[in-house]
């Protein structure tokens, strides 16, 4: 637990020993943990160097209080993580202004092979500052939205992400239960008749482009350092991200109720689902297989939103449904709107 702090194991495992045993030798602390002597003498040892424990003349040993000793720890590595941060900034600083005038070697890397794609994927989400933006396409090479690894950490440290899916991506197995995971992260989704590329952009500085199969049978990519090109592309994200319908779903699983529940005053939350799919444009058949339906519940389903949105066909209860709240934020109980549950 202490290891993210630079403590070893055993540090760990003396330390938690001498909190409930102050003024205790080493030779007890080993019987009691089942030590040998020399190895807790070295955790002792090191515990007085951290600070978190103190020696008296007589080699007697005592837990300083955690809430001062971690805490003091905890601060300055918090400092140490800061510093590094601004030295980031100042590392990129340099190297764009090295990269200027370059050859287009120095701003165009070559990635062959699987391993090297998912590799380079991770890390240009895991070098975003600001944002990440994706376009997403099947099939899947190097890895599935749902094998990300790298994007809970960065949004943890409070990257943005949004990602485009093209259309035919909805039809894959598996892809709503991800999508509804990544929404409720926060990634903003939107959905596109047809994408031209798979894509991945860091902030303004790195993109990562995945390519035709080379001649070998192995996948191919690119990382683009930051150019002219990559700013094409970033424009390219943005006029696409400003034409691709948002993808709304409702936050909580399918199997949450019953396929033959429903609302009697508006939609549950499987009926957001089927509404969300099909403002995006899948079919029903695809839409029913995503959410575990025969066709024939989803037809009954739309029916009844159809009688409680009092029109008569599909575009009207489309309309309906996003004019009334229908589909998009879920609202609370005071109307308002309630968190975004926005992968690539």
């Amino acid at each position: 637990m202490l290891d993210v702090l630079g403590l070893e194991p055993d540090d760990e495992r003396v330390y938690r020993a001498l909190l409930g045993r102050p003024d205790t030798r080493a030779s007890p602390l080993a019987d009691q943990l089942v030590m040998p002597q020399a190895d807790v003498d070295r955790a002792l040892s090191r515990l007085v160097g951290w600070g978190l424990a103190t020696r008296t003349a007589e080699e007697q040993f005592t837990a300083a209080p955690p809430a001062v000793a971690l805490g003091a720890l905890i601060s300055e590595r918090r400092d140490g993580l800061r510093m590094a941060e601004h030295a980031l900034v100042t590392f990129a600083e340099e190297h764009r202004a090295a990269m200027t005038g370059n050859s287009l070697s120095d701003l165009i890397e070559v990635v062959t092979g699987v391993d090297a794609i998912r590799h380079r994927f991770l890390q240009v989400q895991q070098a975003a500052r600001s944002q990440v933006r994706s376009f997403i396409t099947a099939p899947f090479v190097a890895l599935s939205p749902g094998e990300n690894t790298a994007e809970p950490a960065a949004i943890g440290r409070g990257v943005q992400f949004r990602a485009v899916l093209d259309r035919a991506v909805l039809g894959e197995p598996g892809i709503i239960d991800d999508a509804i995971v990544s929404l409720r992260k926060g990634v903003q989704l939107r959905v596109a008749d047809q994408l031209p590329m798979k894509l991945v952009l860091a902030d303004a500085d790195l993109c990562l482009v995945p390519l035709a199969v080379t001649p070998d049978g192995e996948p191919g990519a690119v990382l683009l350092h930051r150019s002219g090109l990559l700013d094409a592309l970033d424009a390219l994200f943005e006029t696409v991200w400003r034409t691709a319908h948002p993808l709304e779903l409702a936050d909580t699983g399918a199997d949450a109720e019953p396929a033959v529940e429903f609302g009697a005053t508006g939609p549950t939350d499987l009926d957001r689902k089927i509404l969300g799919l099909l403002l995006a444009g899948l079919t029903d058949q695809t839409a029913a297989a995503q959410l575990g339906l025969s066709p024939r519940t989803l037809h009954r389903r739309l029916r009844h939103l159809t009688d409680l949105a009092g029109v008569r066909t599909r575009m009207q209860l489309g309309g309906y449904a996003v004019r009334h709240g229908w589909v998009g934020p879920q609202r609370d109980r005071e109307g308002q709107d309630g968190p975004a549950s926005p992968t690539p």
